[in-house]
């Protein structure tokens, strides 16, 4: 980096007679300058292997005597209220955002399941029997993956991945228990929805009922909500690990 100096006022301190103290003054002045000169270029040597993978420093432009430091930070949006005015509303909607983000993940992975099993039936054409043994497979590899984090779900959570999994796969979850298994099962784990007040044959409304969530997944499939949930909690949000064999 080349630092800049100015010329005129060199020139006057060399050619005006001073007196002794001045002249000591100017010269420790002129040394604590040679001295930042010299730490600067360190730094700046330092800053430059930094953009290469080293300290990361931030980089320096001396101009005038004045020093700015310079560095590129990460852009942070905030997400205000919006219509969330009252006080219920608010909390209401932080919750749905909590929720969200930890079951979200599940949604999506659920979706491209849905698709692989679908995609794997319609190529194979398996009878009865060879059906039935897939899907009993598949659905103990997800017991073997998922039950612990799903046996850690709130009733609220459950509902709201209830939701999120209708909207990934186009199909409520009482018809894809009914598709993969059998009306009675289906019947079963509705009356059990039922009692923790879910329901099973819901529909997701992405436009009436479950337009907030809606937001939520535009927001998520936008990058942006990890701002989202900053404005919110003030941190980032959980990291949900799902098995590369669902991604």
């Amino acid at each position: 980096m080349k630092f800049r100096f100015h010329i005129l006022a060199a020139v006057l301190l060399l050619s005006v007679p001073m007196a002794l103290s001045a002249q000591n003054h100017v010269r420790r002045a002129m040394e604590r300058a040679r001295d930042r000169q010299e730490a600067m270029a360190r730094m700046q040597i330092d800053s430059e292997r930094g953009r290469g993978g080293g300290s990361g420093n931030m980089r320096m432009l001396v101009e005038n005597g004045d020093t700015t430091f310079l560095d590129r930070l990460p852009a942070v949006y905030f997400f205000g209220r919006g219509r969330h005015n009252s006080e219920k509303s608010w909390r209401d909607y932080y919750r749905l955002v909590w929720r969200f983000a930890r079951v979200y993940p599940y949604a999506q992975a659920s979706g491209k399941l849905v698709h692989q099993v679908d995609s794997t039936l319609d190529a194979e054409h398996y009878g009865f029997i060879r059906k039935e043994r897939y899907i009993s497979a598949i659905q103990k590899q997800l017991f073997k993956d998922f039950e612990g984090s799903f046996r850690e779900m709130s009733i609220q959570q459950g509902a709201v991945l209830l939701k999120l999994i209708d909207r990934e796969t186009g199909i409520t979850s009482y018809d894809l228990i009914k598709n993969y298994k059998s009306g009675v099962a289906a019947g079963f784990w509705q009356g059990v929805a039922k009692l923790f007040d879910n329901d099973l044959k819901s529909q997701y409304d992405p436009t009436g009922a479950d337009r907030e969530l809606e937001e939520l997944v535009q927001i998520w499939q936008r990058g942006e909500f990890p701002n989202l949930y900053w404005s919110v909690f003030w941190e980032d949000p959980p990291k949900v690990e799902i098995p590369e064999t669902y991604l």
